[in-house]
């Protein structure tokens, strides 16, 4: 379990979100998160594979993680519990690697968390950074 004090240095620090997942339906959380965080004052880079082409957030869509030319602080995490092994040496690909790795709510995976965080990264599981903001902020 992540402390709040941790949650909030995260929230605090950080300025660029890569949002893995992301999505251009309105309606879902993949889209109505990153929005909530663009409106507060962090870049927003999406990335989803089946969306390039697309602009989400003012951002044009990435395929992948590693398609990021530049520092991202949080990965922001909007793919099922099982499929974040998939994504872990794309995360581990990155230059430089992120400092954090957030999984949303309802996501966990402990052995990929592991991982992550035997490469420094820390790792916050199912969290919602939008609730987390609005409840610190």
């Amino acid at each position: 379990m992540t402390s709040r004090d941790t949650l909030r240095r995260i929230l605090q620090e950080a300025r660029t979100v890569a949002v893995l997942g992301a999505h251009p339906d309105p309606a879902r959380a993949a889209f109505y998160v990153p929005d909530y965080l663009k409106r507060h004052g962090y870049r927003v880079i999406p990335v989803n594979a089946t969306k390039v082409g697309q602009v989400l957030h003012g951002e044009p869509v990435r395929a992948s993680l590693t398609d990021i030319d530049e520092p991202v602080d949080v990965v922001d995490v909007f793919r099922r519990s099982e499929a974040v092994p998939g994504h872990v040496a794309e995360i581990l690909a990155m230059k430089p690697l992120p400092r954090v790795v957030w999984l949303q709510s309802g996501i966990r995976n402990e052995a990929a968390a592991e991982k992550l965080r035997a490469a420094g990264i820390e790792v916050v599981q199912d969290r919602c950074m939008m609730a987390e903001h609005r409840a610190m902020f």
